[in-house]
């Protein structure tokens, strides 16, 4: 594919405009950098009020700086908190709900890869992507939803799971498994709170443009322009591509989806070899 090809196909990327999500109060986990970040920037455009919780404070300071730039107006929070910690999760979300008043949308971004060998992946490795991937989507799931229940107002659930969650690969072990136990987990929740009015559903990402996959690439660790080649579509995703697949599943246009997985690889799983 020629860079030409490649480029008309990233130009005819175009954000949409779902209405009713203006004033939305949006809880977003991993917020201060990646797709996490790009989703804060998408959410704020369309309105809503944001509590932006990371472990980086200068990132999410910077973060919250910069989204007020871009929108003036915006009403825009940040806690520091691990998703890992039960008690500061609880803490977060009691302080979303005391400062806006409800929590409408949870986004679960907060997680970290793991690429090892098994035979050489240490416990305290293995443990660490369970306790970020998944428990840590697990806290602040149930957190977000005893506000929705105790407010009576329903809402909107997205953890960011990823297209591994759906397939498998060397060397991911406890990456693959931490993400298919969140995809499992979305949709048991999905079914059990169904009565309240809560909509579960997963995000899964494929290879996304982010800051920390060029990194990767400029280490040695991973090659963009192979991950590139080997997706159908013949590019990465971006942040944005992945803000506009939450965007949708936490609209009204997506009113009657829930416990479902949402895939954007670009046809990564599609090409099983």
């Amino acid at each position: 594919m020629s860079e030409h090809q490649t480029a008309v196909r990233e130009d005819s990327f175009q954000p949409a405009i779902y209405r009713g999500l203006a004033g939305k109060v949006v809880l977003d986990t991993g917020a201060a950098s990646g797709i996490g970040r790009a989703m804060a920037e998408g959410f704020a455009r369309h309105g809503c009020r944001l509590m932006l919780l990371d472990i980086n404070e200068s990132a999410l300071a910077k973060a919250r700086e910069d989204l007020m730039e871009a929108h003036p107006g915006l009403d825009v929070e940040t806690v520091v908190a691990s998703v890992t910690d039960e008690q500061q999760v609880e803490r977060a979300v009691g302080m979303t709900r005391e400062r806006f008043g409800q929590v409408d949308i949870h986004l679960g971004n907060a997680g970290i890869a793991m690429n090892k060998p098994t035979l050489e992946l240490a416990g305290d490795e293995w443990r660490r992507a369970i306790d970020i991937d998944l428990n840590g989507a697990f806290y602040s799931s149930r957190a977000v939803a005893r506000v929705m229940v105790e407010t009576g107002s329903g809402g909107v659930i997205l953890n960011t799971a990823s297209m591994w969650a759906m397939a498998h690969s060397k060397r991911r072990v406890a990456y693959c498994a931490a993400k298919a136990g969140v995809v499992s987990m979305t949709k048991s929740l999905a079914v059990e709170w169904a009565p309240y009015g809560i909509r579960v559903n997963a995000v899964c990402p494929g290879y996304t443009d982010t800051t920390l996959m060029q990194t990767l690439d400029k280490q040695g660790k991973v090659s963009l322009k192979s991950l590139a080649e080997r997706t159908p579509l013949g590019r990465l995703g971006t942040p944005e591509e992945m803000t506009e697949v939450a965007l949708f599943l936490a609209s009204s246009s997506a009113a009657f989806v829930t416990g479902h997985a949402l895939v954007a690889d670009g046809g990564w799983i599609a090409d099983d070899f």
